[in-house]
C-alpha cells in the first residue's frame, strides 16, 4: 500500500529532485516542474514516453501541455499527499528528457 512519505524519508527522496528542477506547490503537499522541449512534437512525445510508465505504475501525472511546455504537478491523491510513486515517477520524468 501507498503511504504519504515520512517527514526522515522525504529528503532523501525529494532533495535531489529539487536539485534537478522540482519544487514545492505552494497550497498542498506536492511537487510541480515545467519542462520546454523543442517544439509540440517533441513535448507530445515524451508526454507519451511517461504516460507508459504512469500507466503501468498505475499513477498518473496531472499536467498541461501548450505547445512545447509541459507543467507537471505531482502527489498521490489516495494519501493527501506526496508518496514514493511520485519521486519515482519525477525521476523517470526527468530521465526521459
Amino acid at each position: 500500500m501507498t503511504e504519504l512519505l515520512s517527514p526522515e524519508t522525504r529528503g532523501p527522496l525529494l532533495d535531489p529532485l529539487f536539485d534537478n528542477g522540482w519544487t514545492m506547490v505552494d497550497d498542498r503537499d506536492a511537487i510541480t516542474k515545467t519542462f520546454i522541449f523543442e517544439d509540440f512534437v517533441h513535448a507530445f512525445g515524451w508526454m507519451t514516453q511517461v504516460a507508459i510508465f504512469a500507466e503501468k505504475w498505475n499513477h498518473h501525472p496531472e499536467w498541461c501541455n501548450v505547445y512545447r511546455t509541459v507543467e507537471v504537478t505531482l502527489a498521490t491523491h489516495d494519501v493527501g499527499g506526496i508518496s514514493a510513486l511520485d519521486a519515482k515517477l519525477a525521476r523517470k520524468m526527468d530521465s526521459l528528457v
